[in-house]
């Protein structure tokens, strides 16, 4: 072997070593702050120069869309998961703790999943991987006879943006408010005898999608 290659084999390695502490210090510090987190603040917490950063990630949309991926992939995994359970009510119930205890705890995976100004692309393919899951989770459960047979997978969608605002307005005060109101949407979505009318009927998909658009980010 070279001096050359000698030389190159460590800095690649060094190279690899720091964009892997740029990824992690990026991932907790758009999980605390969201997606507002700037690349100094990255850069300090991943302890390399901003230089160092810019070299891995010339602007901070091409960090994000590094993230996107790996995170959007597990959580259709999870979902899909869900499908191979036993109990259809159980598994509905814990696919719908798991999205909404990611929206409490990553604040910048909410805001990919939400707003519009960020990985429009891969939102677009997680959510077309995603739907049917949902869907399907929905089906087994009422097919069990445990869920009201008049819910649907876009009423799912609106219930997690609908806590995720409890999430937002309670986390100074109480971060885990919002499990008492996901626990009083649970009891809704049982299926009884003499059920409350839902109303208007369920929004289309197109529908959720352009309501998901015009949410914003909430600040501090």
């Amino acid at each position: 072997m070279s001096p050359i290659d000698q030389t190159e084999r460590p800095l690649r390695r060094d190279a690899e070593r720091n964009r892997r502490r740029i990824l992690e210090a990026a991932s907790a510090a758009f999980a605390e702050r969201g997606l507002a987190a700037t690349t100094d603040e990255i850069a300090a917490r991943a302890e390399v120069g901003i230089g160092t950063v810019y070299r891995h990630f010339p602007d901070k949309e091409l960090l994000i869309e590094a993230l996107l991926e790996e995170r959007l992939t597990e959580l259709v995994a999870r979902a899909e998961q869900a499908l191979e359970a036993d109990d259809p009510w159980d598994a509905l119930v814990e696919a719908l703790d798991y999205m909404l205890t990611l929206q409490a705890t990553d604040r910048g995976l909410k805001e990919l999943l939400l707003s519009s100004a960020h990985g429009r692309a891969g939102i677009s393919r997680v959510r077309e991987r995603f739907a049917p899951v949902g869907d399907r989770l929905v089906e087994r459960a009422q097919q069990a006879g445990r869920m009201r047979p008049d819910v649907r997978g876009s009423d799912m969608a609106l219930v997690q943006m609908m806590i995720g605002a409890a999430v937002d307005y309670t986390r100074p005060v109480e971060p885990e408010a919002w499990r008492r109101m996901l626990a009083i949407v649970i009891d809704g979505l049982r299926a009884r005898e003499d059920p409350t009318p839902l109303g208007p009927p369920a929004l289309t998909p197109d529908q959720v999608d352009h309501a998901m658009r015009a949410w914003k980010p909430a600040r501090g």
